[in-house]
């Protein structure tokens, strides 16, 4: 009998080893070296990592290959987002582990189909060398942004295809409410607002205070996260972060990962959702994504905890009222603003 075990074992364990999955995220999904491995080292599990452009163009991309998806498990869901994909019945439902505590204000959906992975908050950032060479103000609301001396300084993301755009709508909606927000649009296209496809054109190439990314917009819809990351990265190293963050044009942003429907492996899908809640993956978000974990008690790095912006209020919407209203309001997003 307990050869007979032995074998079972054994046999378990190579099913398990044969096994890759693979990992459908955004383009900025980065993760530091080994953390994944630690993943295979503990199950036996390969991760394969697909990378298909914004958070946006990734959920559609989904959408389009329900049921036979080209993934395992989705990475880079966000609340902006979330009920297009719970409409379409794109996850399984998946229970986390008892021993892993999320704050209550961070879970995405109760019923279990998306976990909350980390969350960010959506602001315009700003290049701090530009104000200070001209001696103009930095502005510090959403009206500053569509004053005339600001016109042909602000970059954004396009709310179709990507979430921080999305956001950044749904922070003008909350900031102006239904009857107001289409107004602030109409006078930030007449103000030369510059619209890109994605974070990484908008942050790396049209943004001025990007590192050497050679723009020429001092204003950009980033991250209130985005100011450590110019400090970590900066060569030669800096104690001050070159750029900053309007924060109240801040919308809080969540995202999570969820098994994809029609998956080969559900259960050890499953386990790689827990992974990306594990103390390892979540100790590595700050410095990989520049995002804040959400479970509690991981520690921040001090460069996290000295440069990143912690608003002291946020702007959001109901879920109920984002799912009503976002395929209408991008609609009309899109034919208020010249792009």
């Amino acid at each position: 009998a307990g050869c007979g075990d032995t074998d079972d074992s054994q046999e378990e364990k190579a099913t398990s080893e044969a096994i890759t999955l693979r990992l459908l995220t955004h383009d900025s999904f980065v993760v530091s070296e080994g953390v994944l491995e630690t993943f295979t080292d503990e199950t036996g599990i390969e991760v394969e990592l697909i990378q298909g452009g914004d958070a946006g163009t990734v959920v559609n991309q989904a959408i389009l290959t329900k049921g036979n998806p080209q993934a395992d498990v989705l990475f880079g869901i966000d609340s902006t987002f979330l009920s297009r994909a719970l409409d379409e019945d794109l996850f399984l439902a998946h229970e986390l582990p008892a021993d892993i505590a999320i704050d209550a204000e961070l879970v995405l959906d109760p019923g279990g189909h998306v976990s909350p992975i980390d969350y960010g908050d959506v602001c315009v950032n700003y290049d701090e060398a530009y104000f200070a060479e001209r001696a103009l103000a930095v502005p510090q609301t959403f009206d500053d942004l569509v004053a005339p001396a600001y016109k042909d300084l602000l970059v954004v993301e396009n709310p179709a295809t990507s979430s921080p755009g999305l956001a950044f709508l749904l922070a003008t909606d909350a900031a102006f409410g239904p009857d107001g927000w289409s107004d602030w649009w109409a006078a930030a296209d007449a103000n030369g607002v510059l619209v890109v496809d994605g974070w990484e054109e908008a942050y790396n190439g049209a943004f001025s205070g990007g590192g050497a990314s050679g723009g020429t917009r001092p204003l950009v819809v980033s991250y209130a996260s985005s100011p450590p990351a110019e400090v970590f990265y900066a060569d030669p190293p800096i104690t001050e972060a070159p750029t900053g963050v309007v924060e109240s044009t801040c919308f809080r942003q969540v995202e999570g990962a969820g098994v994809l429907v029609g998956t080969d492996h559900p259960d050890e899908a499953g386990q790689l959702v827990d992974f990306l809640l594990s103390e390892a993956f979540q100790s590595d978000v700050a410095l990989s994504m520049f995002v804040f974990p959400v479970r509690t008690g991981v520690e921040l790095p001090q460069v996290f905890l000295d440069h990143a912006a912690r608003p002291a209020t946020v702007l959001r919407l109901p879920d109920a009222q984002i799912a009503a209203n976002r395929d209408a309001w991008i609609d009309e997003w899109t034919d208020l603003v010249q792009r």
